[in-house]
């Protein structure tokens, strides 16, 4: 029996049959500002010439799925299962011969750290912070919009900058003395990896970005920074050291599984293993 797969994450949604190449598609419905008449579905956002001034609306209805799947494509069984679950039942697999591991989930709405032994979740010991990918790009946006352009209704675009230029710094206050200084004497490390998409055209509006690059990522490890009262990541990691699993869209930062590291090792006693993985 074929296996459909379909990570219904909060902001895209990832689908494809095991062991084929998967699709990730944005989880959401768009309204354009040329075109509000028209609504476009996910990757139909390909179709739209102007990103800018999109309007988001949330298709998704938990109630709804099974009836979609059962009547309308016709499913023989359905099985619904966390997706930091299945990360702790690989790590399983790849390593049997541990009994406990770490699950660092940091998605689009929040971040859960979830302890596993012998592949059971611990309830009482998870932990959730009250940040995620939206919570990061809304802050990049109000930084944006302060210091440069208004830019608070363009969330689409913002993210995809976010996700673009954006990295974990490995030491925050040396870099933002490096942010300050001017020329090639600011060596803020560069995103070999970033995507380039369309050309610069006399006239338009450029977007210049320093320390925000890493200052909008920080908040994963320092909450505090904006307000929220709450531990960062390497904080709330309970004392699984040797075992712990990254996962979820924002363990895609350049940099963050070694800035987990290097904290959590600082936290750690000297005699213990510390180990981070962060699967491909």
């Amino acid at each position: 029996m074929t296996t459909l797969v379909l990570d219904n994450g909060a902001y895209n949604a990832k689908i494809g049959y095991s062991h084929e190449t998967v699709s990730v598609i944005p989880n959401c419905q768009f309204r354009s500002k040329t075109a509000r008449l028209k609504t476009f579905t996910a990757n139909q956002i390909d179709e739209i010439k102007d990103p800018s001034g999109l309007f988001y609306i949330l298709p998704f209805q938990k109630e709804s799925m099974n009836e979609i799947l059962f009547e309308e494509y016709q499913f023989q069984a359905v099985l619904r299962v966390n997706a930091g679950a299945l990360s702790a039942h690989r790590y399983f697999r790849d390593n049997p011969s541990e009994l406990c591991c770490i699950i660092v989930d940091s998605g689009y709405s929040f971040t859960h750290i979830v302890p596993y032994c012998r592949s059971k979740k611990k309830k009482e010991a998870i932990i959730r912070i009250n940040v995620g990918g939206k919570l990061l790009t809304n802050h990049l946006k109000e930084i944006i919009s302060y210091r440069q352009l208004h830019v608070m209704d363009e969330t689409h675009v913002i993210n995809q900058v976010k996700e673009d230029v954006c990295y974990v710094s490995q030491d925050f206050y040396r870099d933002m003395d490096i942010a300050k200084l001017k020329g090639e004497e600011n060596t803020v490390m560069p995103r070999e990896e970033m995507v380039l998409s369309g050309k610069y055209k006399s006239g338009e509006q450029i977007l210049r970005l320093a320390n925000e690059r890493f200052a909008v990522p920080e908040i994963l490890f320092n909450p505090s920074d904006i307000g929220i009262q709450e531990m960062g990541i390497p904080e709330a990691i309970p004392h699984f050291f040797k075992n712990i699993v990254l996962t979820g869209g924002n363990s895609l930062f350049p940099g963050f599984r070694d800035r987990v590291y290097s904290e959590v090792r600082c936290l750690t006693p000297t005699d213990y293993d510390v180990s981070v993985v962060l699967p491909e």
